[in-house]
């Protein structure tokens, strides 16, 4: 495609949502304490620290005026799970 002359390129991506795909998986563990992160906060800066659900509630206030996002998975610790049928016990 060109447009005055000059080319332009576009980019065709994937619309995908954290809803339907979690950006934090079971590999992604904690800045603190090494436990399983379910929040990620980007820093201003450029740097990324990931925290479990304790330590995102007690970090987090403090890191908000420094982060451009700030994604909480943490309702993702109250799926209840399915229970094991009578022949899985």
């Amino acid at each position: 495609m060109e447009t005055d002359g000059a080319p332009t390129t576009t980019k065709w991506m994937a619309d995908v949502t954290t809803a339907l795909a979690p950006t934090l998986t079971a590999a992604d563990r904690c800045d603190r304490c090494g436990a399983q992160a379910y929040v990620l906060a980007r820093l201003t800066s450029g740097g990324v620290l990931m925290f479990c659900a304790h330590h995102g509630r007690e970090h987090l206030p403090k890191l908000q005026p420094l982060a451009t996002e700030i994604q909480d998975e943490t309702d993702r610790l109250i799926d209840t799970p399915t229970s094991a049928g009578v022949n899985e016990r």
